[in-house]
């Protein structure tokens, strides 16, 4: 595996990097979103008694009396906050694909530059460049296809939160009028 990773090239660090930064926020969330729709999967009394804390800045406002548009920016600044880090899985599963198709130019160049200094070539000499454009390659592919699946599906448990927030911010504002 690490013989694999060194003939990928330089390219192959980032990639790693990638994946490793992907993998920790993809954790990260599932269970931050798991514990979130737990705790929102409530009735509105049960949020007045346990006040759980995505929805403390909500019942602060309800209790100061805000409108129905303030409270409309409290909890988009809410949604916004769950969201933080989002972005950064959509860019890996965008930039670590595009890594791996340097890697395959890298590799080809390579390749090619062994051919113009040789007159005769034999495809061992060719292997290198073709073992980097084809790892790199493999490697880009294989980081953010998860990752990209994983970005969609915690974009999707992010706006059932949104919604669960929504319904009972609204639900606790009907009453408070």
């Amino acid at each position: 595996m690490i013989d694999l990773f060194i003939k990928g090239g330089f390219l192959m660090y980032p990639i790693a990097l990638c994946s490793f930064i992907g993998l920790a926020i993809l954790i990260n969330k599932a269970i931050q979103y798991r514990i979130l729709l737990k705790e929102l999967t409530i009735s509105a009394d049960d949020v007045v008694k346990k006040k759980p804390d995505i929805m403390l800045p909500i019942l602060n406002a309800l209790k100061e009396g805000c409108n129905d548009k303030e409270l409309s920016v409290i909890g988009t600044k809410q949604v916004r906050t769950i969201e933080g880090g989002l972005s950064w899985l959509g860019l890996i599963s965008t930039i670590t694909p595009l890594l791996g198709l340097t890697g395959t130019v890298t590799g080809m160049i390579k390749a090619f530059m062994v051919i113009a200094e040789s007159s005769s070539v034999n495809p061992s000499m060719l292997a290198g460049g073709i073992w980097e454009a084809l790892i790199t390659t493999a490697a880009g592919l294989l980081v953010a296809i998860p990752i990209h699946v994983g970005h969609h599906y915690l974009e999707k448990q992010a706006d059932d939160i949104a919604f669960l927030m929504k319904e009972l911010t609204m639900s606790l504002y009907m009453r408070a009028k």
